[in-house]
């Protein structure tokens, strides 16, 4: 059966870093950094269509589903 991965991706500035959870990007970098805490962006949500800004600190997050094929066995 195909599990349904998400992934996160990150932009700050010209920066791209892909994540597995919103809670792992907590581990390289600082609320501070972001602009938000990690409950806030829990709460907020980001989605493809409805990504979380924050013009003053340069950041996107957008989260998506992983698109992977079934290997065979």
């Amino acid at each position: 059966m195909k599990q349904k991965r998400t992934i996160t991706h990150l932009q700050i500035g010209s920066t791209h870093k892909y994540f597995g959870s919103l809670a792992a990007i907590y581990t390289q970098y600082t609320p501070e950094q972001l602009g938000i805490t990690y409950n806030s962006l829990r709460n907020f949500c980001p989605t493809m269509d409805k990504p979380y800004h924050n013009d003053k600190t340069r950041v996107v997050i957008r989260r998506d589903a992983l698109i992977t094929m079934e290997g065979k066995k």
